[in-house]
């Protein structure tokens, strides 16, 4: 998880080449706790993250929407009492880029 937690996101382009299986297959073990969900025939980093109580999962939002802006790459965010799921995937591409595995990475730090 170092080397990707070192890393930052790259401006990403709408022919900017897909993760791929490889690529997958190297950066998934180290962001154990994340998995690979396909919605739309777009596969998709996701985690559930859990807390104490709704305040908790609210500020933990809050603190990676501020960190996802800064990166200037944003997150699909679902907070509910006590769970926060963080979906990260590249819009432009519509799958999975190197920026989705760093900002994952990212998000296990916080």
């Amino acid at each position: 998880m170092t080397e990707l937690v070192s890393q930052h996101c790259e401006a990403c382009r709408h022919d900017a080449p897909h993760a791929t299986q490889a690529e997958i297959a190297e950066y998934l073990p180290r962001i154990p706790e994340w998995e690979i969900v396909e919605e739309s025939s777009v596969k998709r980093l996701q985690r559930v993250y859990r807390f104490e109580n709704f305040a908790d999962a609210l500020a933990f939002t809050t603190r990676v929407g501020e960190f996802a802006e800064s990166e200037r790459h944003h997150p699909s965010l679902l907070t509910e009492w006590g769970r926060v799921r963080v979906t990260w995937f590249t819009m432009k591409i519509k799958g999975l880029h190197r920026n989705d595995f760093v900002m994952a990475a990212k998000t296990d730090r916080l």
